[in-house]
């Protein structure tokens, strides 16, 4: 029996339980809708890619056909709950012990308020850049943070590593990340094993000289004498491919643009973007190998 396109929808006990918001003791008016139950239609908007209006009448239609007592949110309501969502910074972590970090970041587009056959490159409001930690081992995204363009990538290793509880036995990313205050951040972390920092250093680097050479400067040295291609090889930076798989999957998931209008909607349509890619990753991925 072919059950390609099958769709299959179902709302748990728990799930209704906790829709409705419980009541305040403050004065004032109290909120409707539960966090869970804003979270709940966001995601479904970023799955299958709709808009608010859309979202909101596909839940009422799911809920009808559900044969739900519930209410469900509507498009204005989704868009003003949608900026205190910060709870959604905090990702299960499956793998036990300390993880291989992958940081890497990339480039999304948002609205420009223009027509884009008349936006210009100049506009403060083209692009944003989506910061990500992936955990080598499992593919899972640990962390993921939204700034602007101007931001330097190298700055934001210390909100990431903020997000994620474990401990990390080794983080890589590329050479734009080759910067004191990386590896400061990664240091100021580190518990009883050291963190082990692989970030290949710029082409005209020198060793700072501190006494105590630090990983830095043994990463120059190791250069010098094997080389950067045998160095990249021997410690292990050619796993930075794993989170460039990782922003590939983003891209084609949920798409290559924010929909949010702010900062603070566009970070948590990232965070829910990055949830349910891991829910994804977690009920199973294809097993590679090499044919030649």
């Amino acid at each position: 029996m072919c059950k390609r396109g099958e769709l299959t929808l179902w709302f748990s006990e728990k799930a209704i339980e906790v829709w409705h918001a419980p009541a305040s003791p403050r004065p004032g008016g109290r909120r409707i809708y539960s966090d869970l139950a804003i979270e709940t239609a966001l995601t479904i908007r970023s799955v299958y890619w709709l808009g608010l209006r859309q979202t909101e009448g596909f839940l009422r239609s799911v809920s009808a056909l559900l044969g739900l007592s519930i209410r469900i949110p509507d498009h204005s309501t989704l868009s003003r709950r949608a900026k205190p969502l910060e709870c959604l910074r905090s990702p299960s972590i499956t793998r036990k012990g300390p993880v291989h970090l992958l940081i890497d970041r990339t480039g999304l587009k948002v609205h420009s308020g223009n027509d884009p056959s008349e936006a210009t490159t100049s506009s403060h409001r083209s692009w944003r850049k989506l910061h990500l930690s992936v955990d080598a081992g499992t593919g899972e995204i640990l962390a993921s943070e939204v700034t602007t363009h101007r931001v330097s990538d190298s700055t934001q290793v210390r909100e990431l590593l903020s997000q994620i509880p474990c401990a990390l036995a080794s983080m890589t990313a590329d050479g734009a990340y080759d910067s004191s205050s990386v590896y400061e951040a990664v240091e100021e972390r580190c518990s009883d094993l050291p963190t082990i920092v692989v970030i290949p250093p710029r082409r005209n680097a020198r060793m700072r000289g501190k006494p105590g050479p630090g990983q830095r400067d043994q990463t120059i040295q190791s250069i010098r004498d094997i080389g950067r291609r045998r160095w990249q090889k021997d410690s292990g930076y050619t796993r930075r491919s794993l989170v460039e798989t990782a922003i590939s999957r983003y891209k084609v998931l949920i798409g290559r643009r924010l929909r949010g209008r702010t900062l603070p909607t566009q970070r948590t349509e990232a965070n829910i973007a990055c949830a349910i890619i891991n829910k994804m990753t977690r009920l199973g991925m294809p097993d590679s190998y090499c044919a030649a």
